[in-house]
């Protein structure tokens, strides 16, 4: 193989050869740079004539910069590339978290929380490089346009990628616990038999083939929104009347009760031929509906705070736990609670239920009483 010739340029330190252009057959200049640093001498590719637009000049530019420290060489750039690939940045344990959990719930929301929150103020930083006013300053900026709930949400992803980097070994953590904003999750939506009566009118005029059954089946189980998100055709026992419900919040899969009204809003779902019972696009799983839930509520005359689907979900243990006829562990078991805590939140309106019906018992007695002294006795004939 013949030796490549060099050719020198009028700049100093400076050569280039000829090659060919990638991806075509055309004659090209290659240019390199030669010089000294640090007691180390360099001869380095600077780039290519017509892929890197690079000229005798540009390259003499470069030399300079190299030379005075304000570029790295090659070499250096290629040290560091292959210690980058070593460094676990929250941007790769967020992606490697991700690999080692397909099935993860609530991906789309925690890939949004993560893009437009975690990543621009971590995305390129160790885990061990965080501070705590690091994380302070991001929970304050974020206080002050969202609610504590969401925060903690944001805060909880974080937390979350920091502890898969440390139990998998690949990345030291901080050496801090996040601190949480404090929420008050413990509101608890209820509707006025008015304000229900004009929802199920508004329902029943809705056009949406899925908004209106989705909410009505809501009021009469209690199911999560995921829950009906991930509810398929094969979960429901016509014959034995259940629904099985796939890895609820509470964590195993449970069973709830399938009532005549459940019944008949899904009898009336039109036939498709996905696996879901509420299919989104493709017949794929439903990962959104606020917008056409919102549209009832709306119609309705709803509160703006209130829910469309968790609302209902409320409004259904409200009632049950109002009416004085369920008790607070078969509450739980309709809600799949996994602690009995969670249902707590209900039990005051047992115990109102519970005061009215012990004046109830009052009343009656003392109306007994009152009739008992009302009685004149008949007094015996002389």
């Amino acid at each position: 193989m013949p030796k490549i010739k060099r050719q020198r340029t009028k700049y100093p330190g400076i050569y280039y050869i000829m090659g060919t252009a990638i991806g075509s057959e055309k004659r090209e200049k290659i240019f390199y740079v030669r010089y000294r640093k640090d007691g180390k001498a360099f001869d380095e590719k600077a780039g290519r004539q017509f892929q890197d637009n690079m000229s005798a000049a540009k390259a003499s530019l470069i030399r300079a910069e190299r030379i005075r420290g304000k570029q790295p060489s090659n070499r250096a750039r290629r040290e560091a590339k292959k210690a980058e690939g070593n460094v676990w940045t929250i941007e790769k344990l967020w992606e490697k978290y991700k690999e080692s959990n397909p099935n993860i719930k609530g991906l789309v929301t925690d890939q949004n929380r993560f893009e437009n929150y975690i990543l621009p103020e971590f995305g390129s930083k160790e885990s061990r490089a965080l501070a705590p006013i690091d994380v302070d300053r991001l929970r304050i900026k974020l206080l002050k346009k969202k609610k504590p709930a969401t925060v903690k949400n944001i805060l909880e992803l974080l937390r979350r990628i920091i502890n898969f980097g440390e139990n998998k070994r690949l990345a030291p953590g901080p050496g801090f616990k996040l601190q949480m904003p404090k929420v008050n999750n413990l509101k608890t939506e209820d509707l006025t038999q008015e304000r229900l009566t004009k929802l199920l009118k508004a329902i029943n005029e809705d056009s949406h083939p899925q908004a209106g059954p989705m909410m009505k089946m809501v009021l009469f189980t209690g199911m999560r929104r995921s829950e009906l998100f991930r509810l398929q055709r094969k979960d429901i026992d016509l014959e034995k009347g259940f629904i099985t419900i796939r890895n609820p919040k509470g964590g195993e899969d449970q069973k709830i009760p399938l009532n005549g009204a459940a019944r008949e809003v899904l009898e009336k779902l039109p036939q498709t031929n996905s696996p879901y019972i509420f299919p989104g696009r493709g017949g794929n799983q439903r990962t959104d509906i606020k917008k056409a839930v919102n549209e009832i509520k709306k119609k309705a005359g709803l509160p703006k705070d209130f829910r469309p689907l968790h609302g209902l979900r409320h409004v259904f243990a409200s009632m049950l736990a109002s009416s004085g006829k369920v008790d607070m562990y078969a509450l739980q078991k309709l809600l799949t609670h996994k602690s009995p805590s969670m249902t707590q939140r209900y039990a005051h309106l047992r115990d109102e239920t519970l005061k009215r019906a012990s004046a109830l018992a009052g009343d009656l007695i003392n109306q007994v009483l009152k009739k008992e002294e009302t009685i004149v006795p008949l007094q015996a004939e002389k």
